[in-house]
């Protein structure tokens, strides 16, 4: 009887070891492609961040933005202005 459970126990540890051996090789399958997609997502940043950078350090785009934010905000001035004004007059 002690053989038979033995062969039961080897049998039984024998698959678990290959079963074993099978999730690690899918985890460090699995870890290599992660850290492959990190340092895509990385590249990817750092080219966003440079592209920030540069645009920051275009002071010609940022006098633009600066004037179409201050034209924009004279247009809502005289929308106010004149909602409130014929609010007084009805």
């Amino acid at each position: 009887m002690e053989t038979k459970d033995q062969g039961k126990a080897e049998k039984f540890f024998k698959e678990f070891g290959k079963r074993l051996d099978q999730f690690i090789v899918e985890a460090k399958d699995a870890g290599t492609r992660a850290e492959a997609e990190m340092n895509i997502k990385f590249e990817e940043l750092k080219e966003a961040a440079e592209k920030i950078k540069n645009d920051a350090g275009n002071k010609e785009r940022w006098k633009e933005v600066e004037e179409g934010l201050k034209r924009a905000a004279n247009e809502l001035e005289k929308t106010f202005k004149t909602a409130f004004k014929k609010k007084e007059n009805s």
